[in-house]
């Protein structure tokens, strides 16, 4: 239930999910119908149904992310190419966890889930590094079934003892184009901001400027020199922080995932009472009728 006005993060991280489930691990048309119905009885039904549906696609990309994650940092998330291949990997998740491990490593990623001796993947790459043409040349020169895409996200069939030779293949042309090369995202700040200077006003005013969207994303601020009053940890794997000013205001932020495939939540935990440089977007938070900004910490640095 959304206590405020629907935003472009609701319809991407919130509504979005929920209505993609059924394609992925469930019935491909429950999304559709569920926006083209008029009875209110059916939409309940079918939201409750793909509900259902995305916990039940979050609990299996949770476990093929662990296990792919264990195996590309063995192969070490410095090579030009990350992957992973797992027996029984359901389709609906692998290009998820892809997305992961790319993120985590700033690497093009593929995961296959192999099924009866036949791996289907799904990859994501980063800026400035074309997946698609190399896939495309691996299925012309035959070292996979086929495979295609564009620059930033491809899918590949390949035989299951083919995957470690196509694999290797697939990384010497991805090294090519400078994959092996890079190094740490970075994270593009648009200012500094203050939590004095935080307010429900200042992120109407940054709303107006909206939606937000990958062709235009919204402002990422830095907060320097912030004391962490508290730091836990809800659900699964995300960090709640309580930070500011030893003299001055306090506010709350969030660190999504952070336990799942970084350091980042491990080090702001064990920094309580210490300082920390954030950097994040500002957001609406709505709890017990009490409204507030918050930030989505995306990153921070411990000073020594």
């Amino acid at each position: 239930r959304l206590d405020t006005a629907p935003a472009a993060y609701h319809l991407g991280y919130v509504l979005g999910p929920r209505i993609n489930a059924g394609g992925r691990v469930g019935q491909a048309d429950l999304g559709a119908r569920l926006l083209s119905t008029a009875d209110p009885h059916e939409a309940d039904a079918l939201a409750e149904r793909l509900e259902t549906l995305n916990t039940e696609r979050r609990e299996i990309e949770a476990a093929v992310l662990a296990t792919a994650f264990e195996q590309a940092e063995t192969r070490g998330f410095d090579a030009p190419l990350v992957w992973a291949a797992g027996e029984g990997w359901h389709p609906g998740v692998v290009g998820i966890v892809a997305a992961r491990l790319k993120e985590a490593a700033n690497r093009p990623a593929i995961v296959i889930g192999v099924e009866n001796g036949v791996g289907k993947g799904s990859g994501r790459s980063i800026s400035g590094i074309d997946l698609g043409a190399p896939i495309q040349r691996l299925a012309m020169e035959g070292t996979i079934t086929k495979g295609g895409g564009h620059k930033m996200a491809a899918g590949l069939t390949v035989e299951e003892q083919a995957i470690p030779a196509a694999m290797e293949r697939l990384g010497m042309l991805l090294n090519q184009q400078g994959a092996g090369a890079r190094g740490a995202a970075d994270l593009r700040l648009d200012g500094v901001v203050m939590p004095e200077a935080v307010s429900v006003d200042l992120l109407n005013q940054i709303d107006s400027v909206g939606p937000f969207g990958a062709g235009a994303p919204g402002p990422r601020f830095a907060m320097p020199d912030m004391h962490i009053f508290h730091a836990r940890r809800v659900g699964e794997s995300h960090l709640k922080v309580s930070f500011g000013a030893l003299d001055g205001r306090r506010m709350d932020g969030i660190a999504f995932g952070a336990f799942s495939n970084s350091t980042l939540g491990s080090s702001l935990e064990s920094a309580q009472g210490s300082r920390a440089h954030f950097a994040g977007r500002l957001d609406l938070n709505v709890f017990r009728g009490r409204t507030s900004v918050q930030m989505i910490i995306e990153d921070a640095a411990i000073p020594e």
